[in-house]
């Protein structure tokens, strides 16, 4: 776990590739800090001494963790009806099925997810972008990732319903939010990784994994 400055930089365009896979076996912790509230950054890329990063960061309190000294619950309170709009069906049956929502609008009661490359400053990668893509979501069920516009229509960021990887854009500096679904109670993990190609060299880099733990309640 380490604290950090968030600092401000220049806007540009980034891209980041959020990457899903089965979690290693030595990932799991028993000492864990366990989030069900709070705003949490899930996907914080940092690039830091020649090395791209993915980490946790706690928005509230300034901290930054390793996505493995975390365990984040889906409460309850989460789960909601599928909206009764055929744009929707990528979550269930449209005004019949259940989800379970970590939601794009800040709600108090659950965790309110984050992406952020607040850290990541223009001209140190080329076209300033990085990758992101999901590979797999180990679990019960299904994860999508979308955010909604103002008359509720979703863009599908993330869907390992339909088939992976995906890929996610964000701006340099940026720091965004989108919905976290997933159709099922119980355990999921989320692996992220972030791709880029450094300006000056021309080398491509790539973050280590990091894998998020997901409880969903019943």
């Amino acid at each position: 776990m380490r604290s950090t400055v968030r600092h401000l930089l220049a806007s540009g365009v980034l891209g980041v590739a959020l990457v899903a896979t089965a979690l290693p076996a030595h990932a799991a912790t028993t000492s864990a800090v366990v989030f069900n509230t709070g705003h949490l950054d899930l996907v914080d890329v940092a690039y830091e001494a020649g090395a791209l990063k993915v980490g946790v960061h706690d928005e509230d309190n300034g901290i930054e963790y390793g996505a493995d000294e975390v365990k984040l619950v889906v409460k309850r309170q989460a789960k909601v009806t599928v909206p009764a709009d055929p744009a929707y069906a990528f979550l269930g049956t449209p005004g019949v099925s259940k989800v379970w929502v970590l939601p794009q609008i800040e709600n108090t009661n659950l965790i309110w997810p984050g992406i952020a490359a607040e850290e990541i400053e223009a001209g140190v990668f080329a076209g300033d972008a990085l990758t992101l893509s999901a590979q797999s979501v180990t679990g019960p069920g299904q994860l999508a990732i979308y955010t909604e516009n103002a008359v509720g229509q979703p863009t599908i960021l993330a869907d390992s319903g339909d088939g992976l990887p995906d890929a996610i854009t964000v701006a340099a500096g940026d720091h965004t939010h989108a919905n976290w679904a997933f159709d099922k109670a119980g355990t999921y993990y989320v692996t992220v990784r972030a791709t880029g190609t450094l300006v000056a060299t021309g080398q491509q880099v790539t973050s280590a994994p990091a894998t998020l733990r997901f409880t969903v309640k019943a």
